[in-house]
């Protein structure tokens, strides 16, 4: 599915990565582990395009080298078919729940109603019936994060990539978060990245990928 070849990323003189090369399968949960200044956030962003790599690097979605894709191309192809869960939700304040989670559909082409439909009914899916009008500020942080996954399932992405999403949130809603991850694994085949600190999460991973130093150091598959 996903596929690089030799990415490494220097900022300055500071080389953050150094020669990765990583397959992300389809359908499974991917945990990108290890300490602080390891890489990690890099690593995701360059998976996920929001970062170009090192010249020489590929990062190949289905045989096809993003990195090579002008700006319009790859913002386009990021649209349709990457979602991302940050560690604070990142909702935009000023619209509904209902509205942070249509618009992605709404940048992609799709027409108003047809966005609503679906940002409605992932809504009540992920346990948030009933809270389509209201917007972030009156909800929780686990509701938030919910949400924030419906936003990124909207337009049907071939991978999600989650920055230490359930970071900020007690850990009864980061349960609850870890539970909805394997659930959308196992009832959509929805395929996720996720870089954590959170033994658990990542204990139950299907992939584990330990990164230290700028380096993948072992990968345990199950």
């Amino acid at each position: 599915m996903i596929q690089t070849s030799h990415i490494s990323k220097t900022f300055g003189s500071l080389r953050v990565l150094k020669d990765i090369d990583l397959t992300i399968e389809p359908g499974r949960v991917t945990a990108i582990v290890g300490p602080s200044g390891a890489g990690k956030t890099t690593l995701l962003q360059i998976l996920g395009t929001l970062l170009a790599p090192d010249a020489g690097g590929q990062v190949l979605y289905d045989g096809t080298d993003v990195t090579t894709l002008p700006d319009g191309r790859l913002s386009a192809f990021r649209n349709r078919n990457i979602g991302f869960v940050f560690q604070f939700h990142q909702l935009l304040p000023e619209f509904t729940l209902l509205e942070n989670v249509a618009m992605p559909a709404l940048i992609a082409g799709r027409s108003r109603k047809e966005a609503m439909d679906e940002a409605r009914s992932l809504l009540v899916k992920l346990g948030l019936e009933g809270r389509e009008t209201h917007r972030p500020t009156e909800l929780s942080g686990g509701e938030c994060q919910r949400a924030a996954v419906a936003r990124a399932l909207i337009n049907k992405p071939a991978v999600i990539f989650a920055d230490e999403p359930s970071g900020s949130l007690d850990s009864h809603n980061r349960a609850e978060l870890h539970r909805l991850f394997f659930q959308l694994r196992d009832t959509m085949g929805a395929t996720f990245v996720i870089v954590t600190h959170d033994e658990s999460l990542a204990a139950d991973a299907d992939t584990i990928v330990h990164m230290a130093d700028g380096y993948i150091k072992s990968i345990d598959r199950k």
